[in-house]
């Protein structure tokens, strides 16, 4: 859908929601599922974690949907949301922040909470190829530093905008771009000794170099 038709929807969406539907958030939300919870897994590298953290993520959008202005594209705004929240369970850490959410819940003031939106776990058919290139590539992703792996999650991983990644991490444009030059340094520094042509050619990842 191109991006003027997909702000349109989402925008009918979500004054539906505001309107008293909550069951239109599903649908406003469903496309996004994935990102959410690579943005907290990115963070977390615990996946019963960002699990956690994408649910609450989910549900303080849900909650805090009607002071969306618009100013950023929802998706942004979620991302962001999920970014916040993650970091804060990582200085925390805690383990057992939040109550499950499994079924569609009301309070007792009829208060509506969302069920449960994705099963979080990878999903087979939207993975790379399982093979030794990925495996090395997810290896030297986790190895950078939070400052730099969030950044590339976002950039290269996500493919958000530099404006949108900015938004989200809360620095400049200029300060996401720097990172990321930083960032693809690091990681081509790391994945140098088994590059040679094996990625275009089709072959697996393997050491080539002693390196």
């Amino acid at each position: 859908m191109p991006q003027p038709q997909l702000e349109f929807a989402e925008a009918e969406l979500i004054k539906r929601v505001c309107d008293g539907m909550p069951e239109a958030f599903e649908e406003l939300v469903r496309p996004y599922e994935r990102l959410v919870y690579v943005t907290a897994i990115s963070i977390l590298k615990n996946q019963a974690d960002a699990e956690e953290v994408a649910q609450e993520a989910v549900l303080k959008a849900f909650s805090k949907l009607s002071s969306f202005r618009a100013e950023c594209k929802f998706s942004t705004w979620l991302i962001q949301i999920t970014y916040n929240e993650a970091r804060m369970k990582l200085r925390k850490d805690h383990r057992h922040l939040y109550e499950s959410i499994d079924e569609r819940q009301e309070g007792s003031e009829g208060d509506y909470w969302p069920r449960d939106f994705a099963d979080w776990r990878p999903i087979p058919s939207e993975l790379l190829e399982e093979n030794e290139t990925r495996q090395a590539l997810q290896n030297a992703i986790s190895s950078l530093s939070p400052t730099y792996r969030e950044v590339v999650i976002l950039r290269d991983v996500q493919n958000l905008s530099i404006k949108d990644a900015a938004t989200i991490l809360g620095v400049t444009e200029g300060t996401v771009k720097t990172r990321l030059h930083r960032a693809r340094l690091l990681l081509r520094d790391a994945l140098a000794p088994g590059i040679d042509g094996c990625w275009s050619t089709g072959q697996s990842y393997q050491k080539v170099r002693p390196w």
